[in-house]
Order: structure tokens, then C-alpha cells, then sequence
């Protein structure tokens, strides 16, 4: 690691290098528009509900421009774990569900019911499935990234963080600006947006993106490219100053992906039934097909390559009102998502295991919050409540018809009902010293209805049930809260330290299963995390180090296991005890007005304290279910991440010309369940960019990178089935121009 860590970082600070004949000169005055950019930039967040410096927040935070994103290549939430430390976020198998992981904290889960560890929100509105987070990511102006425990100020309960991606807003004079990017594999993104005043109180945002193209992938047998992308995205916003003292804005926003879906790979030989598929030489091969039984009730054909045909829109109406004492914010918003997505896990032409998606997930939310008017004086407060109501319509159907002898088809519907009242408020009981206390109420009703799970064991044949059409709910009552003290020797330097409670909501399993003790509840899971931490700047405001050390006492953690039934062992979700402690630090340096250094670096691990867990290897050898206790055994999420960025600015005479490379480094994973088989391999990725800008003109022209080492690793590694290997590869290196102009 250590020789792969000074390769990786030596490429990025060759930029300094080269500039060094610059440093002998006469540095060039600061430009206008870009400020003072002797020292860093000190950016301005709503972390804690209220606009303040990023260095002032007693939270570790990660906070990214809409640059940061743009040079890192990130247009999907899934793509943030190479930006910022101690986050994962897995495709389940390859496909349309995330698996989102923060400071170790995470949920292992392919089905769309159950919420995840980590809240996602665009514009303060709250994504509870995972699955809704998959947008394609535009007109972004930052997004910040909190980590633990965060509910005394969020309308959600989350025990791993919260992803809050805040959107630029409608600006009081007209602007427009457009990016087109070309890059391998006949990948095309255009973005555009147009912003200005309809009238003296009214202004107005329209924004788009189009991603085409990319397939890099193709079918072993018959050469069919897989890969390309197909996601389109527009978003209105307008904004109208009521009155000096009130806002309404009203975000409608609306987006499709007829992407093609994941190609998996055979990392193993695939011997399930002859005749033997040999394991593929290169993750750019793959392979699909299913039976005539599945394409009966699903109408999928047999030779259909996995696809995506995903649709999302929602609207959502925020308003503030300055009270004078406080602001009062009232957020009211609908999000609907279509999901229509097929995937083949057995990476083959046979129909071992295929599955479908038709999920159709509709969220209402609405949420009140009064905070305190800035002020000298020694407290602030924002308390606030919160209710959604959720409803999710779907079927789960997977192609087992070459492996098991029929394919399976779960319906269900689930609802989910949830109130909350929430607070915090901060004391400065010195001009250095500051208390936080807050407390969070929730109660939360959650019920799958008319739960089923059919087989089908012939073309056109009618469903036969293997279990009875079944209900089941359960409502959860929990409190959770915050202790914290912040201390501030000097202007630059903040120390706290918390303790704050978390809780993630229960749920259900729902695969395919013959038993219906499958359905019982899973127990909300309750984090008691423990935190110290630091953020400074010095060095003349050039070099900013902030850091953090974590113990978290983990109870009713919702992990991944099985069961064991007539038909082979089945995945179900149980509880268990763990505990989890790790450290953090990220340096920005500014050595000079042309010159930054970013680093970050995050050590995490986690042992099980109680956790019994399903033998799969032992059950099937046994022919019945063998359980052993996992207590004391690593969780087997990845220990160590590393990233950072290196970046020198040029002055030609009129123009600028940046070179940036970014890198970030992502350690082993050794998933417990499925044993040391399908460990993914720790792995490198590097991007690099190089920019030119004129210093009046409105264009820019970029050069673009990514993955520039070449990097061959995977994503994740498993089985639906035991014996089929299947893996799901990250992409190659890809090259490419970006173009774009603002007025």
C-alpha cells in the first residue's frame, strides 16, 4: 500500500514540479473573480440549519464544490465515496440498489423496502428508499457530507450520516452557461441551464443534462455491446420574494434512465449445470439470456440484455418567514419513482438467475422547522417536526429455471407512516465554550401488506403459492439525542467532543422465500456514537488539518444472513451487536496562490459482539441450516481509505491553465456471509484534468482522465445462487474533452 500510496501521490505533486521555474518569478496579482487566492477559500454550509463557515460546524464534514464534482467525473451519489473519506457505497450485485456505508456504519440489502444507514438529500428534501438516490447528479452548487448520527436537526433518523446535495439557485441577474463532454467508448453529457429575474420579486432556474453512451462491455458469445448509458434529467426552480421578510421557492424537478444495465462477469467457472461456462479472462465479457417461463409473466424476452427504464419526478415547496425572533421554514414535498429494471445474475445465456424489478414508490413528507435569529447572544435553537408517508407497490420476480426448475414472483405493497419532533439548542457559557444538547422523538408505523410469493413452473402457467398471501407490521417508538461541548482556544481552532444516538428504521425482509417466518420484523437498529475531534487553520490561513477519532456501540445493527430451506439458504436480515472504532484526518494546503494540496485518510474496523449467523458452506454440505456465533469475528468492511487532489494554476498572459489529478485509494472488503471467495480486492483509481480558461473570456476548454492508471478491481463480488461467481467490474480508463461556456 505504502509503494502504491508515494506512485499515486508523486503523480499528482509532479504538477508542482514542473511549475517550478514559475516560483522564481513574481507571483501574479489575484484576479478579481477569483478573490483572495493567497489563503483558503472558506466555504459557507447548512449542515446545522443555519449559514455558517464549514470550519465553524462541530461536525466532521466533507463539503465539495460543484467543480470538485465536475473534475472527479461524479454524476451519480455512488461516485462521492472517491471524494470523501470513509464512505462506500456498493451496487447490490451490479444493479440499481445502493449499498451506502459511512464510517463503517451500513446496510447490505438488495431489495427496494428498507432504508439505508446513510440519509441522502437534495434541497433539504429527504430520498428514504435507497433506490431513489440513482438520479443522475446536475446543476449541483456543493454537497455536504456529515458524519454519524444526525436526527436533532434532520427531518430523518440516520445512524451513519447524512448526503445533503444543495442545487444552485435563481440568480437576480440573467446568466446561462452550457457543458458538452466526449469521451471513450462514444460517451457524450450535455448539460445546460439558464437563470435571471421574470420580475423585480421573482426570479427563475431551468437546468438539464443528457448522458449518452459508454459501452464498454460485451456478450462472450455474441459480441452484443452492453454498458450504454441513457439518462436524461431537468430540474425548474423559482423563486419569489413575497415580501422583503418572506420567500416561497417551488423545485420541480423530473428525470429518466433507459440505461442498459449492469454486465456481470464470471470471476469463477460457472458449473451450476453443464455444460461448464469457463471463468471470463477479462471483466469486459459478460453474458445474458433467460427462459420462456419468465418472459410469460414478465415479458421479457429471452434474449433481452439488462436494462434500466427508471422514471422519477417530484415537487417540492419550501418557505421561509423571518419572525424576527426566528425563521420558520416550512418544506412540503412529493417524490414519485418508477422503477422498471432487469438484471442477470448469473452473467450466462442460461436462466439461472435472473431478477426483475417493477417497483413503484410514491413519498409524501412535510416538514416545520423554527430556528433562532442570528444574534450575540449566548443561545441558539432550531426545533422543528416532521412527518412522511410512504408507499412502495412491488414485484420481484427472478428466472431460476435452468437452476431451480421454475422461476418465483414476489408482490407485496409495504406503507410506512412516521412522525417526529425534534430540537437542539447551544449555549455559550464562555466567550470559548459552548454546550449542545439535543433530543429527537420518532414514532413510526411500518406494514407489509398482501405479501406473496408465487412459483411458476411453466410457460403461460399459472402462479402457485408457497406460502399464503400474508400482512405484517410493527410500530416503532424510540428517542434519540445529542450531548456536545465545543471549545475554541483561538479564532482559528475548534475542539469538541459528543455523544449522540442514532437510530436507522426497522423493516422486513423481502426476497423470494417459501417461509414465511422470513416476514418477521427487523428491530430498528440504535448507534451510541462517541466522538473527539479538531478543526484548524494556520500557517497564515494556508494550511487547514481537521481530524476525528470515533467509537461507536452498535446495537440491533441490521446485517445480512440467511436461511436454510428445502430449496438451498435464502437471504433474511437479522440483528446483531457490534461495535466499531476508527480515526480520520483531511489536510487542505496552499503553499502558494497557484498551488493546493488536498489529503484525507480514514481507518475504520468493527467486531460483532453477538451474531448468529447462518453456516451457508456447512448447511449445504450438512442439508440442513447450521448456525455458528460470529462474535468477536471483523465485520469485514474495507479499514483504510485514502484520497486526495493536487492542483497548480498557470498565468499565460490572458489565460489560465490548471492541471489537476485526483486519486483516491479503497482498501480490501471481506463480506462476512459470503465468505474469503468473494473478498473484493483493494484498489487504486486516479483521475486528471487539465483546464484552460481565459482571464475575461466566458468559455473553457478541459482534457480529462479517468481511472488513468488503468486500474482492473471490482465493485463487489457474490453470489444469488450458490456456485455462480459473478462480479460486477468498475470501468477501464476512459479519456475525454469537456467544453463549456457561462455568460
Amino acid at each position: 500500500m505504502i509503494q502504491r500510496l508515494l506512485k499515486t501521490t508523486a503523480l499528482g505533486l509532479t504538477l508542482a514540479g514542473l511549475a517550478a521555474p514559475a516560483f522564481a518569478q513574481d507571483a501574479p496579482p489575484p484576479k478579481a473573480e477569483r478573490g483572495d487566492t493567497t489563503t483558503l477559500s472558506d466555504l459557507v454550509v447548512t449542515a446545522q440549519r443555519r449559514e455558517e463557515a464549514a470550519q465553524d460546524v462541530a461536525v466532521a464534514l466533507t463539503v465539495l464544490k460543484g467543480d470538485d464534482l465536475a473534475d472527479r467525473g461524479v454524476v451519480n451519489v455512488n461516485q462521492l465515496q472517491y471524494a470523501v473519506p470513509g464512505l462506500e457505497a456498493v451496487p447490490a450485485f451490479g444493479g440499481g440498489q445502493p449499498q451506502f456505508r459511512l464510517r463503517g456504519v451500513g446496510f447490505d440489502d438488495y431489495a427496494s423496502n428498507n432504508t439505508s444507514t446513510v440519509g441522502v438529500y437534495v434541497n433539504e428534501v429527504a430520498y428514504p428508499f435507497p433506490v431513489q438516490t440513482q438520479g443522475v447528479i446536475f446543476d449541483i452548487g456543493r454537497v455536504e457530507v456529515l458524519r454519524g448520527p444526525q436526527g436533532t436537526l434532520y427531518g430523518r433518523n440516520t445512524t451513519g450520516g447524512a448526503i445533503n446535495f444543495i442545487t444552485n439557485r435563481p440568480t437576480s441577474t440573467f446568466t446561462a452557461g452550457a457543458t458538452l463532454e466526449a469521451g471513450s467508448n462514444d460517451q457524450v453529457k450535455a448539460e445546460a441551464y439558464v437563470s435571471g429575474p421574470l420580475a423585480d420579486t421573482l426570479r427563475f432556474r431551468l437546468s438539464g443534462i443528457t448522458q449518452q453512451g459508454g459501452a464498454w462491455q460485451s456478450n462472450r458469445t455474441t459480441g452484443e455491446s452492453i454498458g450504454d448509458k441513457d439518462r436524461s434529467a431537468i430540474r425548474g426552480l423559482l423563486q419569489w420574494d413575497i415580501t422583503p421578510k418572506v420567500d416561497l421557492t417551488i423545485d420541480a424537478h423530473w428525470s429518466q434512465d433507459q440505461s442498459d444495465g449492469a454486465g456481470l462477469y464470471l470471476f469463477a467457472p460457472l458449473a451450476f449445470a453443464p455444460p461448464t461456462i469457463p471463468a471470463d479472462a477479462s471483466p469486459s465479457k459478460t453474458g445474458w439470456g433467460g427462459s420462456t417461463t419468465f418472459t410469460g409473466f414478465t415479458g421479457i424476452g429471452t434474449t433481452d440484455k439488462p436494462f434500466k427504464d427508471n422514471t422519477a419526478k417530484g415537487i417540492d415547496i419550501t418557505l421561509n418567514a423571518d419572525l424576527g425572533f426566528a425563521t420558520l421554514t416550512s418544506i412540503t414535498a412529493f417524490e414519485k419513482f418508477d422503477r422498471r429494471e432487469f438484471n442477470d445474475w448469473d452473467a450466462s445465456a442460461r436462466a439461472f438467475a435472473g431478477t426483475y424489478f417493477d417497483t413503484d414508490a410514491k413519498v409524501f413528507s412535510q416538514e416545520l422547522r423554527l430556528a433562532s435569529a442570528p444574534s450575540d447572544g449566548p443561545t441558539d435553537w432550531v426545533i422543528g417536526a416532521y412527518y412522511s408517508k410512504e408507499d412502495l407497490d412491488e414485484e420481484f420476480a427472478s428466472d431460476f429455471f435452468e437452476s431451480l426448475l421454475f422461476d418465483t414472483d414476489t408482490l407485496y405493497k409495504q406503507h410506512v407512516r412516521s412522525g417526529s419532533v425534534f430540537g437542539q439548542i447551544g449555549y455559550r457559557i464562555t466567550p470559548t465554550v459552548r454546550l449542545v444538547g439535543g433530543l429527537r422523538y420518532e414514532s413510526e408505523k411500518r406494514g407489509l401488506d398482501n405479501f406473496i410469493t408465487q412459483g411458476v413452473f411453466a410457460p403461460g402457467g399459472a402462479g402457485i403459492g408457497f406460502i399464503p398471501p400474508s400482512d405484517v407490521s410493527k410500530t416503532n417508538n424510540e428517542w434519540s439525542g445529542k450531548l456536545g461541548i465545543e471549545w475554541r482556544p483561538n479564532d482559528d481552532t475548534l475542539v469538541y467532543a459528543t455523544i449522540s444516538r442514532g437510530i436507522k428504521s426497522g423493516g422486513f425482509t423481502a426476497y423470494n422465500t417459501p417461509d414465511v417466518t422470513l416476514l418477521h420484523p427487523i428491530a430498528p437498529e440504535k448507534l451510541l456514537a462517541y466522538e473527539l475531534g479538531f478543526k484548524t487553520d494556520f500557517a497564515g490561513d494556508t494550511v487547514r488539518l481537521n481530524g476525528a477519532v470515533f467509537y461507536y456501540d452498535y446495537k440491533d445493527q441490521q446485517v445480512q444472513s440467511a436461511i436454510y430451506t428445502a430449496f438451498g439458504p435464502i437471504g433474511n436480515i437479522v440483528n446483531a451487536d457490534a461495535h466499531i472504532w476508527g480515526a480520520e484526518a483531511e489536510l487542505q494546503w496552499k503553499p502558494t496562490r497557484e498551488l493546493q494540496i488536498n489529503q484525507s485518510l480514514s481507518y475504520k474496523t468493527g467486531e460483532f459482539d453477538d451474531f448468529v449467523d447462518l453456516d451457508i458452506a456447512a448447511s449445504i454440505l450438512a442439508g440442513h441450516a447450521v448456525f455458528k456465533q460470529r462474535a468477536g469475528e471483523n465485520e469485514g468492511f474495507p479499514a483504510w481509505s485514502y484520497i486526495g487532489d493536487v492542483s497548480y494554476i498557470w498565468d499565460l498572459g490572458g489565460y489560465d491553465l490548471e492541471a489537476e489529478t485526483n486519486y483516491a485509494f479503497h482498501d480490501k472488503a471481506k463480506p462476512v456471509l459470503l465468505g474469503p471467495t468473494y473478498n473484493v480486492d483493494s484498489y487504486w483509481l486516479a483521475n486528471a484534468n487539465l483546464t484552460l480558461t481565459p482571464h475575461d473570456g466566458p468559455w473553457s476548454v478541459s482534457l480529462w482522465g479517468r481511472n488513468i492508471l488503468d486500474e482492473k478491481y471490482d465493485l463487489t463480488r457474490n453470489f444469488f445462487l450458490p456456485g455462480i461467481s459473478i462480479a460486477a467490474p468498475g470501468e477501464p480508463a476512459t479519456w475525454g474533452i469537456r467544453v463549456g461556456v457561462k455568460y
